[in-house]
């Protein structure tokens, strides 16, 4: 397995790649991340084009087992977040 990308082997490439200072690149990074944080909360969904989309969903209440004792126990409702890959990026990887 190949290692990951760490988030300064980003910046450095961002960097390399637009001719801007890694720390220029860092900021507009931030910027990225928190306007997906702000858009998906207040609209429940962001789009970043060519990559994918943050979609803030509400799960119902259900029911579960508990794996330790088998014994069957209510899961309440909450929202969760998930990431849906475009079919651009689908298609390039794959």
């Amino acid at each position: 397995m190949a290692k990951k990308m760490t988030k300064s082997q980003l910046l450095e490439v961002l960097a390399e790649k637009t001719g801007n200072t890694k720390k220029d690149v860092a900021t507009f990074l931030e910027t990225i991340a928190e306007t997906a944080y702000k858009y998906t909360k207040e609209n429940g969904e962001f789009t970043l084009p060519g990559i994918g989309k943050l979609v803030k969903k509400h799960r119902a209440a259900r029911m579960g087992r508990n794996p330790a004792t088998g014994e069957q126990i209510q899961i309440g409702a909450k929202t969760v977040v998930k990431f849906r890959v475009a079919k651009a990026a689908k298609d390039s990887i794959l």
